[in-house]
């Protein structure tokens, strides 16, 4: 049994504001070591429950966030940026039986700590086929399309929340209740680690390859809060202009969906002004 963890930061223990997530600041540094705690925790429990192999994508901003020397030995880590799948990357080898979204969080334009999709504010909304769709959702969408389950989701308890509408059966830990989109009530490391791990080892049995979902089409929708933003979206072949701030494609495969998606936070990012937005 193989697990794969796609590991975020904004829904880790303790995690609340910008600067608990931006690397190079000192909270940055204090928070890192409850990130790799939750990760831990979930490698753990899963090889608690039988898996045979971990491994952990790291799946937020530079991708070089985790502590390795603090990982458990028998735990391999996948860190670093430019990959094909970016947050899911690993799974399309025909070997993963069960993946894991550790520190999620909930999708741009709704409540929820730190909530975004892909860039912390540029984005003010993202629908595939025409629901709301949070990283979770988009990333889950791939993983079925390679026959891999969602079995586990932590972050806070409205990422709990929206991971019912897209892996319904996946075991969900919440290690911070929502206040504001900078506040929580946090659970402590050692409580959150406990709770991960217990639900890591009974996830286990959700684990096992299912028939990859195939043949439907995927249309997704981008608002951004400046039109100048949606004007360089259009760059990207198959990206047209949707509305007001808006722009839309439609991908035959989740896999070109995903991509896509990357190559239109990419270059909206470099159109970012310091000031303006």
């Amino acid at each position: 049994m193989k697990i794969l963890i796609s590991a975020d930061m904004e829904g880790a223990t303790g995690v609340t504001w910008p600067a608990d997530v931006l690397p190079g600041t000192p909270q940055w540094e204090r928070c890192r070591s409850m990130f790799t705690s939750d990760v831990n925790a979930a490698a753990l429990g899963f090889l608690d429950g039988g898996a045979d192999e971990v491994l952990v994508n790291e799946a937020h901003w530079s991708m070089r966030n985790l502590l390795l020397e603090h990982m458990d030995e028998r735990v391999q880590m996948l860190t670093g940026k430019h990959k094909s799948l970016s947050m899911v990357e690993g799974i399309q080898h025909g070997d993963v039986d069960a993946v894991a979204f550790i520190a999620y969080h909930t999708g741009a334009g709704t409540e929820g700590v730190l909530a975004h999709t892909y860039l912390a504010n540029s984005i003010t909304g993202v629908w595939l086929n025409g629901a709301r769709a949070s990283e979770g959702l988009l990333n889950a969408h791939v993983a079925a399309e390679y026959g891999v389950p969602v079995v586990l989701v932590t972050g806070d308890d409205l990422t709990c929340v929206d991971a019912e509408g897209y892996a319904p059966d996946a075991r969900k830990v919440a290690v911070k209740d929502y206040v504001s989109r900078y506040a929580a009530v946090c659970r402590t490391p050692a409580r959150t680690a406990a709770d991960i791990r217990a639900a890591a080892k009974t996830a286990c049995a959700l684990a096992g390859r299912r028939d990859p979902v195939a043949g439907k089409t995927f249309t997704i929708e981008l608002e951004f809060d400046a039109e100048h933003l949606a004007a360089a979206a259009t760059v990207v072949p198959g990206v047209a202009a949707s509305g007001e701030r808006r722009v839309a494609y439609t991908s035959a495969t989740m896999y070109e969906g995903i991509r896509t998606f990357k190559a239109v936070t990419t270059i909206v990012s470099a159109a970012v002004e310091e000031q303006y937005g």
